[in-house]
This record gives structure tokens, sequence and C-alpha cells, in this order.
């Protein structure tokens, strides 16, 4: 028999879903991809033997379900974090999308809304549709800053269900102060997270979110494991927040939905903080000289907390990212006019991207 195909238009797809798309971004074999903000260097040999330690363990009663509770991975969090947190203010998923998705599946839904102040991390409209909430785009000025003031003017207007604030932004690199998040919690009457994904890139007397968790039970504070940590491809993201709240995402998750192996994991590379955080001052210290050579070259690099630049004065984004493309180097086009965004490699991934751009000559 002939094989069969349908389109989604002959699916009784949710109307709310219609006409949306993935998120994605290109999955090439290019020498040199610096376009996702992974971290590129790779889990340290001492690490990675200690990692496969513990999940050798693990494996042992791989024929048992998990620890629901993931009750030690959580205790792992509290210690790396600080800040007087414990066990009971914890949360982790596969991947930090999983955990805002868990977030958003118990505080938004159909007939309530999301909030963020765009341009921000594409994937927040997307867990919000996906969940059947709507999602409210804010604004920022043109440098992508954000007076507390203004934040919270425009959280009183909008008065949405779920604020969330991304804090240094994806794609602008930009941070917030803590007290735009005050601000924020202030006028806001539903949660309030903050996403500190890449908080780790960020100066390291910068303050935490976490600082303000206290007295504050709508407030969120989520992290990832695959930016400083090089654990993309465990996928493992995290928050820490009030009990109450921590119980409220207890009646969305799915059972066992922490695998005993990415626990174990996770556990040990945690227990390996100190080796694995080597590697940010490597990255910021790129980062830093992209910023630098990109002025140099004539483009407008923004001020960036994160591992990645995003730049502007690009005369042809297009023509310029598959210049870079034939060249071997994978960066991403986010949609912002005559801008382009790279993650901050390694030094030779570094150098070979700077040396394509600069034969390039494509600054506006």
């Amino acid at each position: 028999m002939g094989r069969v195909t349908a389109s989604l238009d002959d699916l009784p797809l949710r109307d709310d879903l219609r006409g949306l798309t993935p998120y994605g971004a290109p999955q090439v074999p290019l020498p040199i991809a610096l376009n996702v903000n992974e971290n590129t260097h790779p889990v340290p040999d001492e690490v990675a033997s200690d990692i496969l330690d513990d999940i050798a363990v693990a494996l042992r009663d791989i024929n048992r379900y998990p620890d629901r509770e993931f009750t030690t991975l959580r205790e792992s969090f509290a210690d790396y974090l600080g800040h007087g947190l414990d066990a009971s203010q914890i949360w982790a998923g596969n991947g930090s999308n999983e955990v805002l998705q868990h977030i958003l599946q118990a505080f938004a839904g159909p007939g309530r809304t999301v909030f963020g102040f765009a341009p921000t991390y594409s994937m927040y409209p997307l867990l919000a549709r996906g969940t059947g909430a709507s999602w409210v785009a804010g604004s920022r000025h043109d440098d992508y800053t954000i007076t507390a003031e203004e934040a919270a003017a425009q959280v009183a207007d909008a008065d949405p269900d779920v604020v969330i604030l991304c804090t240094p932004n994806n794609p602008t690199g930009t941070p917030l102060g803590l007290d735009v998040v005050e601000a924020v919690y202030e006028a806001a009457r539903g949660v309030v997270i903050v996403d500190e994904a890449y908080q780790e890139f960020a100066p390291r007397d910068a303050a935490s979110a976490l600082t303000l968790l206290e007295g504050r039970p709508r407030l969120a504070v989520s992290r990832t494991m695959s930016k400083a940590f090089a654990f993309a491809g465990a996928r493992v993201g995290y928050l820490a927040a009030d009990p109450a709240f921590i119980d409220a995402l207890r009646l969305v998750r799915l059972p066992y939905h922490l695998s005993a192996l990415t626990q174990a994991a996770a556990v040990a590379a945690l227990r390996n903080s100190a080796t694995m955080l080597r590697m940010v001052d490597e990255i910021v210290e790129q980062r830093d000289r992209i910023t630098a050579t990109l002025e140099a070259l004539g483009y407008q690099p923004h001020a960036s907390w994160s591992n990645f630049v995003l730049f502007g004065g690009v005369a042809d984004p297009d023509a310029t990212w598959q210049a870079l493309y034939e060249r071997g180097i994978l960066v991403r086009d986010i949609g912002i006019p005559n801008h382009l965004r790279v993650s901050a490699g390694t030094e030779a991934e570094t150098t070979a991207f700077l040396d394509a751009l600069a034969s390039i000559d494509s600054a506006s």
C-alpha cells in the first residue's frame, strides 16, 4: 500500500496552535557552531570520569523507578546556590524549559496571560501558548534596558498572571537590576519568574535575585546547568522558590520525570562545581574579546553579561550569516534588523569567527 500523508491542516489541532512554528535553530554539522549559546568547552576528563562512576552505580537499579522527589539532587542544588536555601525550596526538570513549563501549567493556562519584555527568549511565547495562555510583550529602550518605574508601570497596565524576567536577557545579554525585579513583584498580582540561565557569566559582584526570595512567595528564580556547567546535552534545569510554590509544581509534573541517570549525572557535576566553573572565566574572556574586536571592525556590540554577544551594524544579516556558514561557522540570526548573535567559544573558535568576519567586511 502507498503511504498516506497528511498536513497539520488535516488534523484536529487546537485552534490556538494553528499557524505557529516550533522553536528551532539550525542544527548542521559545521566545524564551529556558535549559534545556540552552548558552552563549547568539553566537560573536564576528571569530572567526566566521576560522572560516569555515579551513572554506573545508578544503572544497577535502573529497573526501579527513580526517586520521585530527587532529594539528593535538590540538596545538591541548595548547597550550590547557597543563600540559606534548603531542598524544600528547590525544583528541577529536564532543562529549564521544562521547569518553566511546569510553572506555566500551574499558574497560567487558558484565559490567563504571560508577560515579558521583548525582545526576550523566544521560547516564552511558545511555552505560554502551549499551556493555552496568551503571551503579552512589553517593551524596552533601544539599548534593551528598562527602568524599575517603567517596568512596574507596564506590568500594572498588563495585569498578567505570570511575569518572566530574563536576566541577563537572551538574546541581548542585558542585565536587569534587582530594583526592577522588586518593582515588578510589587506591581504584579501573579507569579514572577526571574530566569537566570546566564547568571554565572555576570560579574562576580552582581547580585542574584535569589537574595529577594525571603518573604516573596510568588517569586521564583530559574537556573540551568546547560551553560556554565557544559551540560546542554544532559537537560537539567532548576529553580528556587518558596516551599509552597514548589508544592504547586508537584501538581503538574509527570511521575518520576527526572531519570535516575539524569539525577546521578547532575549530582556528580555539582560535586565538581569548582572545576566545572573554571570554564566560565575562559568564556567571559572570549566574550569580551569578541566585543572589543567587533567594535574595532565597525560593528555595534551590545553590552553582555552572558556567554554571547548580540551585535548590530550588520549591513545584510542574511548575506553575512551565509558567508560565515560557507566558512564553516554557524551564528544566529534572531530576526532583529541589522543584527546577528554569536556565542563565545573556545579561544580557537573565537579566533576563527573573528577572522572570518573580518574577511567578509559586512559592517554598515
